[in-house]
């Protein structure tokens, strides 16, 4: 006798950034089993992007005060801690802002760089209460998993004048969970998963639940292959021609920046195969697709034994 699969799950209701989920029919004990590995993962290991250095015109520590600002030093990095970025490049970004004159400060007043999205644009920074006041922040955007303490980063070499924040990388800001119990034929001791994932804007609910859904899968596969190779002798292996499956791979699929998927997608690039009789030159024309990214999609064929077309463009002798 095997244990019984539970129902596919539904999005039973999106408010926001707010989305309900249910899991209905789980096997008695499994609603606690997969909700606290999937809360857990939501949590704690998800990617994101945070501020991590702060530089402001005149505050050599976090406790000092700035002539013609209504909030003090900590207060001000409280409120950056706030800010929420979608960030398209592995590289540290370094975002910056200088206000003069009386006015409130917002995160919108930023000047970002093209591979930095801010979320929450209309975030408080700080209240400047004087026409004289001069309010410079200069800060560097990181990606990152979960949340890491300023501690963590104690031995890294800060700029001179910077301030190391704490930094909220995780797009998931709530996860709430409840089970209950579910009739299923005869037996009324089933259980329904119930929950609730809040994020940040960066995702959305049922985005931050699939990839915490395949980090758990991944590893599970792991842990499950350990011990059941079978070691076969190599000339009584027929090796099947992977390119030929490989190529129905979605875009979405890869692992590649979201910035190079937009981009391949809004020029019909909807699969590997697709993507092979392209060349390097014709994937840098795209509008999103810069050096780095190209970098990352040739990484990506290359895992699979497969690589850009070498034709030559039309026109080209």
């Amino acid at each position: 006798m095997s244990i019984p699969l539970p129902s596919a799950p539904k999005l039973v209701r999106q408010e926001g950034n707010s989305g309900v989920f249910e899991v209905d029919g789980l096997y008695p004990g499994y609603g606690v089993t997969i909700g606290n590995g999937l809360r857990r993962v939501l949590l704690s290991s998800l990617e994101g992007a945070a501020i991590t250095q702060v530089k402001i015109k005149g505050a050599n520590h976090e406790f000092a005060t700035l002539s013609g600002v209504l909030e003090d030093v900590i207060m001000i990095l409280l409120n950056i801690k706030k800010l929420n970025f979608k960030c398209f490049s592995d590289e540290p970004q370094t975002i910056s802002l200088k206000i003069k004159g009386e006015r409130a400060v917002k995160a919108k007043d930023f000047k970002l760089t093209s591979e930095v999205e801010l979320m929450n644009p209309e975030q408080h920074i700080a209240t400047l209460t004087k026409a004289s006041a001069d309010f410079e922040i200069e800060a560097k955007v990181e990606k990152g998993i979960g949340y890491e303490p300023v501690e963590k980063r104690e031995n890294e070499k800060a700029e001179v004048g910077s301030l190391f924040i704490d930094a909220i990388y995780t797009p998931v800001k709530r996860v709430s969970m409840k089970v209950e119990n579910t009739r299923v034929g005869k037996r009324t001791d089933f259980d329904k998963l119930i929950l609730e994932i809040e994020t940040n804007g960066v995702l959305t609910p049922t985005e931050a639940w699939n990839k915490a859904a395949d980090i758990l899968v991944h590893h599970y596969n792991l842990i499950a292959e350990a011990f059941t190779k079978v070691e076969v002798k190599e000339k009584e292996v027929k090796k099947p021609k992977e390119s030929d499956g490989q190529k129905k791979i979605k875009i979405e699929d890869l692992n590649i920046p979201d910035r190079a998927k937009t981009a391949l997608l809004k020029a019909s690039v909807k699969t590997v195969g697709g993507l092979t009789k392209k060349t390097a030159k014709e994937l840098l024309d795209l509008e999103g697709m810069g050096e780095k990214a190209m970098g990352e999609v040739k990484k990506e064929l290359k895992k699979m034994k497969l690589t850009l077309s070498e034709r030559k463009p039309k026109g080209e002798a």
